[in-house]
């Protein structure tokens, strides 16, 4: 008869239970996997099996059990590096729709707003359409088969136990939250120097031209040289995104390898 004991089960729940409390926070917080569309019984088998791939291969202290205080403070530690993953990915859509948000503004199209389930708001429709860009850039170059390796390698750079995470990477992490403004510049530069020449312009006409009704020919003149700037600036848009992407993984295994040097 086969005769499992306390600490032996306490022993197997914590193999499994400290890698799914960071692999479930990364794929809730995650982009395109974190969307509010995607059911939360997918979410958490999808949990569930990353977790038995990889549960495996981490080494976890094996005298620590899940319902002590050592036990809850290191589900707090995974939990919150999970999110600090995902929070780094997820900036790169932010930026993009940020972008998005600036160069509709610049076109005149700031009241064309949609709800977005994502985000529980009104969002400007370039954004909504950059954001999509982005989410098919992101699936196009395996950026979720690139982010499932990082959360892998996450587990080496930032290890389960009981220390305390680093102070570095809390940093590194709040400094990679200045960047939205940078890159979403950055995506939106192209729009922005088009339209400020066409303002110039429509500028000059209007002291030039007095009698000319400028807010009448103004609004269909920013709106279709935002359009073609915007078509002109697509072809350039995907290399771009993937070299934020890249950007993003790293950041995000930087803050593991932070989070571990105690």
């Amino acid at each position: 008869m086969i005769s499992v004991t306390s600490t032996q089960l306490s022993a197997w729940l914590a193999l499994f239970l400290f890698p799914f409390a960071r692999i479930l926070a990364l794929v809730a917080s995650a982009p395109i996997l974190g969307n509010r569309q995607i059911p939360v019984r997918v979410k958490i088998g999808l949990s569930l099996l990353l977790t038995f791939i990889i549960a495996p291969t981490v080494a976890v202290p094996p005298d620590i059990e899940a319902d002590s205080a050592l036990g809850l403070f290191m589900l707090a530690q995974q939990l919150l590096a999970g999110l600090a993953m995902g929070f780094a990915m997820r900036l790169i859509f932010t930026a993009v729709e940020m972008s998005g948000d600036i160069a509709g503004m610049q076109m005149g199209l700031g009241f064309a707003s949609f709800y977005d389930p994502q985000n529980a708001t009104y969002t400007p429709v370039i954004a909504q359409f950059l954001g999509i860009i982005a989410a098919l850039v992101f699936l196009g170059m395996d950026g979720h088969l690139t982010m499932l390796a990082a959360l892998s390698e996450s587990f080496r750079a930032f290890p389960i136990s009981p220390a305390a995470p680093g102070a570095a990477g809390l940093h590194t992490l709040a400094a990679w939250g200045g960047s939205i403004f940078l890159y979403a510049l950055q995506l939106s530069m192209p729009l922005i120097g088009a339209l400020l020449i066409a303002n110039m312009a429509l500028g000059i006409l209007a002291r030039s031209a007095p009698q000319l009704n400028i807010f009448a020919i103004g609004f269909p003149v920013t709106l279709a040289i935002g359009f073609a700037a915007l078509a002109l600036a697509l072809p350039y848009l995907a290399p771009l995104l993937g070299n934020i992407t890249q950007a993003s993984m790293e950041t995000a295994l930087r803050i593991m390898q932070q989070l571990g040097n105690r």
